[in-house]
Order: C-alpha cells, then sequence, then structure tokens
C-alpha cells in the first residue's frame, strides 16, 4: 500500500499477518525500509493492526539490523485511542493534502549523514565495473580501450535493465541468479540476453551491432558475486520502487569515468580527463528539470490535442544519462493520461485500469523525444532510462498479449533519436586534416542529416538541457588545437575565456524552430562577464527572453561552487517584451507569485542579465554608469615573489610595496600587511625613469589609484597615491572620467556591498567572504551626477568632503596612542560612513523597504 499525496508517492505502509512479530523480527522491518529507502522516501510504515511501527527510511538498511534500529515511533493496539490525533493529522489523506505530513517528516527524520539510494547505486555500478574491467581485460588482451569500456558497459546494463524486470514482474524472478547454476555462466547469460532481444527490440540486447560482446571469456567468480548482490537479501534495493530518475542520477556520475589500461596492462578506473578539469560531474535535481520541462513543453501542450502535441520535437543536445528527455517524456506520458481520461471514449489508447497502453507509451517516446550526446555510453544509458520509463505498469501478461495479439515485440528501437557525437561540431570538421585517433575523440555529428525531417519543418519545438561546464581554456588541454579554431569560426559567441555552455546557448537557438522555446541550466557567469558579451548580444537583439530564474541559493549542484541561472527564451524578436525574474531562496520560490519583470530592452541597453533581489533598485535609475565606463579596472600582475623586508618604501628603502588583499580597508591601506617585491635586483622609486617593470604594469603602479581587495567580507576600497604594486587579487581603478574621491564614496557604501551581493551571486567562500573578479567589478552601476541638477551637486560634494574626512581620520587611527583617541576617531570615521550611506541611498532613489534589506546585511 502506498501514501499518495497529490498524485506522489510519500510513503508505503506494509500490511502483515497477526502472527508477525513487528516489534523484534528483523525481516518485516528490513524489508519496509528497503523499500522506503530505495523510493528516496523520508518515512514508511509496517503494521498488522495491532502494532503500528514508523521506520526512518533515508538511512540505508542493513539485513543485520535490528528491528529497532531507524525505528521513530511504535504503537501498540491499545494506544490508538491516546495516539488517533497523531495517527490522523499525519497519515491521513486530508492530512497529507494539507501538509501536516511534511511537518512531521522535517521534524522527525535523521536526514544528515544518511547514504542516499541514489549514492549508494553510484557506489555498487562503480564496484561491479571494477570487477568486469579487470576480469575482462585480464582474459581478453585483444580489447583496445574503448571496446572494453563498451563491453563492460553493455554487459552492465543489460545485467541491471533485466533484474528490474524481474522486480517488476515483466521478467521471472531469478532469472539471472539461474544462470548461475551450471557451466560457464557468461554463456548462459548471453543465451539470455539473446531471448531478451527477441522480446524487447531495444537495441540494449542487438548482436547484429554488437559483435564483441559473445565472444568475450568472464569468469564464473565475477559474474556470481555481481549477479549474487543484485539479489534479496544481499542487495539493499528494491528495483521495483527505485526510479528510473533515481537510476539516471547515478549513472550521470558513473559515467564521468572511463576505464583506461595502463603501462602494465591494467584496467584502471578514472575520471575523465573533461570532468576532472569542470570538477566533477553535475547532475540535474529533479525539481529543476520539472521546472524546465513545464515551463517550455507545459508551456506548448496547453489547451493542445494529442494530434498537435504528436507533431512536438523535443532535444536535449547534450543528454548525458538522459534526465531532462525523462522528465519530457514522463510530463508528456501524464498530459497523455490525463487528457483521455477526462475525454473519454471507446477509441482512448487507456487500458481498463486507466493506463496508456504501451503502444502509446511508444508512440510518444518515437514523436516527441530526440537527445545527442558525445559519449556513447551516456547514450546507451538514455536509451536504457527512456525504455524504462516506457514500461513502466507492464507484467508478464500484459507483454505476451502484446506479442501474441499485435506479432511485434514490446520496446520500440531509439536509434533514429538518440544520437551519439559532438553535438557542436559539424562534418565541416573533416575539411581539416585528421587522423582517426583525433576523429574519434572529436566525433564530428551533422544535425541536419542526422534529423532531416525535423529540419524540413524547421527545427526543434524545445531545446531543453544543462550543457556542459568545461572552459576553453581546459578543453583544449584535452582535445586538438584546432577545435578550438573551429569554434571560432563557427560560433559567434566564442569570445575570449568562454566556456562550453556559451556555445550550446547560441547551437540550440540554431537548431530550434522560429518561436521554439530553449531552456537551459548554467552557470551565471555569461550574465556579466566578459565572455558573455556576444552570446548577451545574441540573445538580447535576436530572442526573447522570457524568464531568467536565479537558483544558486538551492544548492542545486551538491560540493559545487556553480551558481546557476534557468533562462527561457524563446526564438523570436523581442518586441517591447518583460522577462520575468526570479530569485529563488527555497525550492518552493519556483512556483510562487513572488517574481519581477524588467523590460528586455533595459537588459539591452546595460547588455547584461544582471538581476537584484530589488529589480527596481537597478530599474529606476535614470541616469548610471557602470564602472567600466567611468575608469578602467585592471586585475593585480602575477609573477612577483613577495617577503617582508625593510627595504619597501614606506621604511625608507628603495623597494616597491606591494599590496595583498589584506592589505587595504575602507578608506585606509594597513601598510603593515604591505610586502616587498623580492627580485634579483631592487626596483627603483618611481620618479626614477629607468624603471625595469614592463611599461603598462609600471602605469598600473604608478598612477593614483582606487585599490580593493579581492577577498573580503564586504567591498573594501582605498586610494592609493604613492604607486603602490599591486598583487593577484587585488584589483586597481586608474584613468577616471569621474572624481576619485566620489567614487571611493560610492564603493565603500553598504548599497554597493548590498548590489554586489545579490546582482552576482557572490557565494560566500569559508568565513563569509565574498568572491570577486574585475568582469563583476566593471558592472557596478555609479550614479551619474547631473551638473545642471543642484540637488545632485550638493550631494556629490558632500560625499567627495566626507571621504576626504575619512581618509584624514583613517591615517590618524594609525598613530593614535590613547584607546580614549581611538575610540573618538571610531566614532566620527563611524558618523561620516553614516553620512555617506544616507547620501547614496537619495542618489539612488532606494526606498525605506530596499534601505531596511541594506541595513541589515
Amino acid at each position: 500500500m502506498v501514501g499518495l499525496g497529490g498524485g506522489k508517492r510519500l510513503f508505503f505502509v506494509e500490511a502483515k499477518k497477526p502472527s508477525v512479530a513487528i516489534k523484534d523480527d528483523l525481516a518485516p522491518a528490513y524489508q519496509v525500509r528497503r523499500y522506503g529507502w530505495s523510493a528516496k522516501l523520508t518515512v514508511s510504515i509496517i503494521t498488522d493492526f495491532e502494532e503500528f511501527a514508523i521506520y526512518d527510511c533515508t538511512k540505508k538498511p542493513n539485513p543485520t539490523d535490528k528491528s529497532s534500529v531507524a525505528r521513530i515511533k511504535y504503537i501498540t493496539f491499545n494506544e490508538y485511542e491516546k495516539e488517533w490525533d497523531f495517527l490522523w493529522n499525519t497519515f491521513s489523506k486530508e492530512a497529507v493534502l494539507k501538509g501536516s505530513f511534511d511537518k512531521f517528516l522535517s521534524g522527525t527524520a535523521n536526514k544528515k549523514g544518511t547514504a542516499t539510494v541514489d549514492k549508494e547505486f553510484l557506489n555498487s555500478l562503480d564496484q561491479w565495473r571494477t570487477l568486469l574491467a579487470e576480469t575482462i581485460s585480464k582474459d581478453n588482451k585483444q580489447l583496445d580501450e574503448d571496446e572494453l569500456n563498451f563491453v563492460v558497459q553493455q554487459t552492465l546494463d543489460r545485467i541491471i535493465f533485466l533484474r528490474i524486470c524481474e522486480d517488476r514482474s515483466i521478467e521471472p524472478y531469478g532469472n539471472l541468479q539461474a544462470c548461475l547454476k551450471t557451466g560457464e555462466y557468461y554463456n548462459n547469460l548471453i543465451a539470455l540476453f539473446k531471448q531478451a532481444d527477441d522480446k524487447y527490440n531495444s537495441g540494449l540486447f542487438d548482436f547484429k551491432k554488437d559483435t564483441l560482446s559473445h565472444q568475450l571469456i568472464v569468469n564464473n567468480k565475477t559474474l556470481k558475486a555481481i549477479i549474487n548482490e543484485l539479489y534479496y537479501p544481499i542487495c539493499p534495493y528494491e528495483f521495483s520502487v527505485l526510479s528510473v530518475e533515481i537510476l539516471g542520477s547515478a549513472y550521470e556520475q558513473f559515467l564521468g569515468k572511463t576505464i583506461t589500461i595502463n603501462a602494465k596492462g591494467k584496467a584502471v578506473i578514472e575520471l575523465k580527463p573533461e570532468v576532472r578539469k569542470a570538477g566533477g560531474v553535475y547532475y540535474t535535481p529533479q525539481y529543476i528539470v520539472d521546472y524546465i520541462v513545464a515551463n517550455t513543453i507545459g508551456k506548448l501542450v496547453k489547451d493542445a490535442k494529442p494530434a498537435d502535441v504528436a507533431k512536438l520535437k523535443i532535444v536535449d543536445p547534450a543528454c548525458g544519462s538522459g534526465s531532462f528527455l525523462l522528465g519530457a517524456y514522463d510530463y508528456l506520458l501524464t498530459w497523455h493520461k490525463d487528457y483521455y481520461t477526462q475525454l473519454p471514449n471507446k477509441k482512448n489508447p487507456l487500458t481498463p485500469e486507466g493506463n496508456l497502453t504501451t503502444g502509446e507509451k511508444k508512440k510518444i517516446l518515437l514523436n516527441n523525444i530526440y537527445g545527442v550526446d558525445i559519449d556513447t555510453n551516456a547514450v546507451e544509458v538514455t536509451k536504457l532510462s527512456l525504455l524504462l520509463k516506457c514500461m513502466e505498469g507492464e507484467t508478464q501478461a500484459s507483454i505476451a498479449h502484446q506479442m501474441t495479439m499485435f506479432a511485434e515485440r514490446v520496446l520500440p528501437t531509439l536509434e533514429n533519436n538518440i544520437k551519439s557525437g559532438n553535438s557542436l561540431i559539424d562534418t565541416d570538421y573533416y575539411d581539416t586534416q585528421i587522423d582517426f585517433g583525433e576523429e574519434r575523440r572529436i566525433k564530428p555529428f551533422s544535425w541536419q542529416k542526422a534529423f532531416p525531417n525535423i529540419f524540413k519543418n524547421g527545427g526543434f519545438d524545445v531545446v531543453i538541457g544543462n550543457p556542459p561546464y568545461v572552459s576553453i581554456r581546459n578543453l583544449t588541454e584535452n582535445v586538438p588545437l584546432n577545435v578550438k579554431t573551429y569554434f571560432s569560426k563557427n560560433y559567434k559567441t566564442a569570445f575570449k575565456g568562454y566556456d562550453l555552455y556559451v556555445l550550446f546557448f547560441e547551437l540550440g537557438l540554431n537548431i530550434a524552430k522560429e518561436k521554439g522555446l530553449l531552456s537551459y541550466i548554467t552557470p551565471n557567469k555569461f550574465a556579466s562577464l566578459d565572455y558573455g558579451l556576444n552570446l548577451r548580444e545574441l540573445v538580447l537583439k535576436s530572442n526573447s527572453v522570457l524568464k531568467i530564474v536565479d537558483v544558486s541559493n538551492l544548492n542545486v549542484f551538491e560540493n559545487a561552487s556553480v551558481y546557476p541561472y534557468i533562462s527561457i527564451l524563446q526564438k523570436i524578436m523581442p518586441n517591447n517584451n518583460l522577462i520575468e525574474i526570479r530569485k529563488c531562496k527555497e525550492v518552493e520560490d519556483l512556483n510562487n507569485n513572488n517574481y519581477s519583470s524588467i523590460a528586455q530592452s533595459f537588459f539591452l541597453t546595460q547588455n547584461n542579465f544582471n538581476i537584484s533581489l530589488n529589480t527596481n533598485v537597478v530599474s529606476n535609475l535614470k541616469s548610471i554608469k557602470y564602472l567600466k565606463d567611468i575608469c578602467k579596472v585592471q586585475a593585480g600582475t602575477t609573477g612577483f615573489l613577495a617577503t617582508k623586508t625593510k627595504e619597501c618604501i614606506s621604511d625608507g628603502g628603495d623597494g616597491l610595496d606591494f599590496i595583498v588583499t589584506g592589505s587595504i580597508d575602507r578608506y585606509s591601506i594597513v601598510l603593515g600587511e604591505v610586502r616587498y617585491i623580492n627580485m634579483k635586483f631592487k626596483m627603483p622609486r618611481l620618479n626614477n625613469s629607468n624603471n625595469i617593470i614592463t611599461k603598462g604594469k609600471w602605469e598600473m603602479f604608478s598612477n593614483k589609484k582606487i585599490v580593493i581587495g579581492g577577498m573580503t567580507k564586504i567591498i573594501e576600497a582605498s586610494l592609493d597615491t604613492i604607486g603602490l604594486a599591486v598583487g593577484v587579487g587585488v584589483y586597481c581603478l586608474n584613468e577616471f572620467t569621474v572624481n576619485e574621491y566620489y567614487l571611493l564614496g560610492i564603493l565603500n557604501s553598504k548599497y554597493i556591498t548590498y548590489y554586489f551581493r545579490s546582482e552576482f551571486e557572490a557565494k560566500h567562500l569559508a568565513g563569509g567572504y565574498l568572491a570577486i573578479n574585475a568582469g563583476q567589478l566593471e558592472q557596478i552601476p555609479v550614479k551619474s551626477i547631473d551638473k545642471n541638477n543642484s540637488i545632485e551637486l550638493n550631494m556629490h560634494d558632500q560625499i567627495v568632503n566626507h571621504v576626504t574626512q575619512l581618509l584624514q581620520l583613517n591615517q590618524e587611527i594609525k598613530t593614535a596612542n590613547l584607546e580614549t583617541k581611538k575610540d573618538q576617531l571610531k566614532t566620527k570615521i563611524e558618523y561620516f560612513e553614516d553620512k555617506i550611506n544616507e547620501l547614496v541611498y537619495k542618489l539612488y532613489n532606494l526606498t525605506p523597504e530596499e534601505i531596511k534589506l541594506i541595513e541589515n546585511i
């Protein structure tokens, strides 16, 4: 029995005979925990009506666990009256729909430090792959690395597919174990796989294309170890409830590794180079997939009919293990089921139980779902996941009926829908001379030839996904240089140190039909950094931006320093459209009514997608420039070794002082933290024309400049007039077109720190430090002063005066010896800083509500 909330599975209830000792018997407790844990549910229940036990299912079950392990609550029948309010208010349908069950979960289940089923399944996959790789490479020396990866992946996929079918009652339970009884176990498995090909037609068991697997030698010991771990009681997984989405989550991480053969001829499992450079594989959580699918496909199927929906073509151009395609397919299955249920007639493709027929599910899959990935194994996993989703709800009886009545195999072949190739590189890449090894890595792919009928009709209706996050600098370490040349020649968005996801935006718009929709989840850096400049221009001038959703506070990608946006675009020229702006603090914020709107024309004038917590903080400004418009922003120089010596200028020596990020406070440079540039020869003083620093770097040092620390909890800026050298992690501003004292006051105001945190998703490093870079600093808004406006001029002059005072006060406090004197100076410093903040609030037209938010940072 399953507890459902709005159609969503929430908990299991396992009912036992009264003779079962629920309090003390290990087996029933393990069974219900196994179900709940495999389905990734938080709690589940076991009862014989005389006893009632609630278990925390976030903890991995073990067959030797005592019945009391992970038990949250135990009630006997003579306590039902006393506990009735709790039972009814927590588990009744009415209570579940009102959210009482969710409150119970948040206050009861222990979620910390638990082993989730997808992570455990990933561990199992890794162990099984290692076992198979070692034994196959040892006994089949003729295989190269690509062939070894292929046969290991195929063998695992086939075993897991059939094992899932057993727990779903599609295949007889124990079929795989029966292969371990006599003879060569692998030969028995191959025979079972060939029977599966006759039944399923999925491509997974196609031995016409797979000419390697049936020739392998695989020892009995390895297969016995793997297959036995897939069965109760050793196996903690209950595959009948282990969702395809959970499998996909595990497989996505699994695909980030590859099998290589080392110098000694031994198989080794290691991260793929591109994954290692990117810092890992980022699997997209289901709630993100659901949101993107609902706001693209959901938009197109609203008020449509099945005949119209059948024409929709949906693609993920970097599909990985298929999470977005699974989400799209599941959405369409639900839509069709709901449509036919609401409009019943004899010809509706529904079973007597009210589910879609197998034929209808296959038709939807083949009509609507498409994907491409450079990783052949990823493509096979996507097919596997989609086919398992297609088979949900099937039984041995329904399959037998289909095979006898319609003389057709159960599953469709997805060879024409899910393809392997390099989405970004077309076959014109062959114009350059490449060898087979390079071709194997690059895998050129022609969209037009792969999907000719789709492009005859203009392209795809929906492009969705989570494209790879790999810097071109990292990528070109692992691929030929002419790949970078190809990108530069064929993509307008290949600009400066771009990331691959930028090219996927351009590709997605190219393969979408007119009025088609595109939605990706990507890092937010394209919104403000230099490398996103051409992408922003392409998107803003030639397409309509429907939504920008900031999900950087949701910890979307665990243990990853990625601060993502969801972008939803439409391939249609902009026409005074408003962009929906969301900044989500909780998952629930994705779908509530708390959002703002900004005209696309505003972003076009600024050529960025920076969004603040309160968009009118930006959009209400009538006269504004950005820092890059009024001064030069430069990062500190590199290559100097710095040590503290007595030869610094500040100590009367001839060397050049060297500022690090810790040297800078608001309106002050702490010379005690300054270091000397230790080179083979001393630096001359600034007034010596025979300096030996390159001219560009010397000017950056020698000119009057504002310096800003690169790792601070708040924006901290000061003025340097003596020519201090600037180290890595420090930024300097010079060549001002405004008064530098006015600019310094603006930068040190509370508003600018607030703006920086909200605009640039300045996720804090350990200890709450901001992560700052030059591209973000360039986007800081600086209020332009109207010279004909006496009120603005007066505020400008007050800020200049207060900054002058603050620079002097911060110098005085360094030499003050008495604490009473220091306290007095601190009070004056706070006073003038408060006065500057008040003036900035007025200049930027901030409301009392906005000021309150800023004051609380």
